[in-house]
């Protein structure tokens, strides 16, 4: 049964799950009936964070630019342009097992392409949530609906799975940024070109 989550609260992954290795992160999110004059493309990624909270190298900076892991242990299944249709938008899977030692914890973000040009922000997205599914039996084990907490962000840290005492958990993140991706990974220690 999937638990949902609401923001600010951290649930065990593996603790009462010791065999849970490969799970699913599936992003979602609808654009409201507002017409910016330009398609909204929203983009998954995930940062791969050190002790410091920052990532140790720009490799560790998943997105549709750089779609897997060296070590394999976390892939982005692609670019999804529009967001249109039901289910997730773009899914990020994520080997637990083989997460390197010296990742502490993997944060994952939605961002607005080109927000700012496009005059497009959070205010304009519903309904945009996270999700984790156990691969192996293909189970919902959480969820996390982000509500309408959003106006003049352009990008948002949805949630991070974490390492403590030997286990991973998850945190609900939903705090808003503005500008965009450029503004992530100068949080997570990335310089954005």
């Amino acid at each position: 049964m999937s638990i949902n989550l609401s923001k600010g609260q951290k649930v065990d992954l593996t603790k009462g799950n010791p065999s849970l290795k490969s799970i699913m992160v599936g992003l979602g999110w609808d654009v409201n009936a507002f017409d910016s004059g330009a398609d909204f493309d929203l983009d998954a990624s995930a940062f791969l964070l050190g002790s410091s909270g920052k990532c140790p190298t720009e490799k560790e900076f998943i997105f549709y630019g750089n779609l897997e892991h060296s070590s394999g242990s976390v892939k982005h299944m692609g670019d999804n342009l529009t967001g249109e249709g039901e289910g997730d938008d773009e899914q990020v899977m994520v080997n637990l097992s083989t997460i390197p030692d010296n990742i502490e914890k993997v944060a994952f973000t939605v961002t607005i392409y080109d927000a700012e040009r496009r005059r497009q922000n959070f205010g304009q997205v519903s309904n945009a949530y996270i999700r984790i599914v156990d691969e192996a039996t293909n189970t919902e084990l959480i969820r996390y609906d982000l509500g309408e907490d959003f106006s003049i962000e352009t990008a948002v840290v949805v949630g991070e799975l974490y390492k403590k005492d030997g286990d991973w958990k998850f945190n609900a993140i939903g705090s808003g940024f503005q500008g965009g991706l450029a503004a992530l990974c100068g949080h997570y220690g990335i310089d954005a070109e």
